[in-house]
């Protein structure tokens, strides 16, 4: 059985809402991946890159957009291999052509959440599940799968339904409920907060699993 991913209806509402942003603001900003500025994006970097010492590792970027995180990287990590994956052509497109004289890097169309994935020592997940979805355990089974195909941790930011606005596409995740989550599939789970007003960093590193959260 295929894993399961956002409805259609959901991924089309999810392209307009990016492809309507592309109009407001330019091509490759940060207005229009969604960020309200550039500073929230590269202080969710921040957090993110703390997972460890990057140095020669391979990195997975779910959701990459225009690649801002390996540009991230690149200015303080050394011999990053990148592999970032995005349901949105315009953005890929982009991405490549804004990275395509860096070596070990690749950038792929698809849906994360049901594509095969390929092993990488960490993936580094920024506004990936942000988007509203019916599947309740939507985020769970991706973070899994996710978890899956590390083979050194995983790191990913969620908005925190406490502190963020009513929003018709944008959703927030309690955050002890994520927590509980992850420490099913290692003990060795990290939240990070207060950095910005809503939002929150999970690490999960891999070690024992632990038992089964979801059916």
């Amino acid at each position: 059985m295929k894993p399961k991913s956002m409805h259609l209806i959901e991924k089309a509402t999810l392209i307009h809402f990016h492809r309507h942003r592309q109009e407001r603001f330019a091509t490759g900003s940060a207005g229009a991946l969604g960020w309200k500025h550039v500073n929230s994006q590269q202080k969710r970097f921040e957090v993110l890159a703390s997972i460890g010492n990057l140095d020669d590792c391979e990195i997975l970027d779910p959701g990459c957009g225009y690649g801002d995180l390996l540009t991230f990287l690149d200015a303080r990590f050394k011999g990053v291999t990148y592999r970032g994956i995005d349901l949105l052509p315009e953005f890929v497109k982009t991405a490549a052509k804004s990275f395509a004289c860096r070596a070990n890097t690749c950038f792929m169309i698809g849906d994360f959440s049901r594509m095969e994935l390929p092993k990488t020592d960490y993936v580094l997940a920024s506004g990936a599940f942000g988007y509203k979805t019916e599947d309740k355990h939507y985020s769970f089974r991706t973070i899994d799968r996710l978890f899956k195909t590390a083979r050194k941790g995983i790191g990913f930011n969620m908005l925190d339904k406490n502190k963020f606005p009513d929003h018709p596409l944008l959703t927030g995740h309690d955050k002890n409920v994520v927590v509980d989550f992850c420490q099913t599939l290692s003990s060795a789970t990290k939240v990070v907060e207060d950095y910005l007003e809503d939002d929150f960093t999970v690490f999960v590193h891999k070690k024992n699993r632990t038992k089964a959260f979801y059916r």
